[in-house]
């Protein structure tokens, strides 16, 4: 397991290294191309905005991956003299994200895919499926939810020996 979240982890800071870089340069030569050849660039006002998305929620996919996505951590303060409770909370939180990525990401992911790909929708400039550039949302949401089961398995196995220990010291 830990070899493909290695991987994973990999391919998405690479992915997002690679379409960072390539945004920018479209940006970089949009400018140029307005400012001073005084002939904007069509194309790259659009690959831009697509890129953004795309870059956005593979971004949010490692982000939480990594565990360095936006947390309002109040209640779990709250709870630092119990690390069972905030192993618990940290549970319920996992399998709200869980029913999110699942059902918005996901399943309304796809299904927006499949709905412009079947209507034929394209982009104006490039004349791309619009389906391709929407496929961002439900990649994402998968990579999310592995991420989310694996922070459910860590978070199981640390509550097992966590109260295995807990239970050896009142032994004693």
């Amino acid at each position: 397991m830990n070899k493909f979240i290695s991987a994973m982890n990999w391919a998405l800071s690479t992915l997002c290294i690679v379409l960072s870089s390539f945004l920018v340069c479209c940006v970089v030569w949009q400018v140029l191309s307005r400012y001073i050849l005084n002939s904007p660039s069509t194309y790259t006002d659009e690959i831009a905005r697509f890129l953004f998305i795309w870059v956005g929620l593979m971004g949010a996919a490692y982000a939480l991956g990594q565990k360095k996505h936006l947390a309002i951590d109040l209640l779990v303060s709250k709870l630092e003299n119990s690390p069972i409770n905030q192993r618990r909370l940290q549970l319920l939180i996992n399998f709200i994200s869980i029913v999110f990525a699942t059902i918005i990401m996901c399943y309304g992911g796809f299904k927006l895919v499949m709905d412009t790909i079947s209507h034929g929708q394209i982009s104006p400039v490039l004349g791309i499926q619009m389906g391709l550039v929407y496929l961002a949302i439900p990649l994402s949401g998968c990579f999310m939810l592995i991420y989310l089961f694996r922070d459910i398995i860590d978070n199981v196995h640390n509550m097992n020996i966590t109260s295995s220990s807990t239970l050896d010291h009142q032994g004693e």
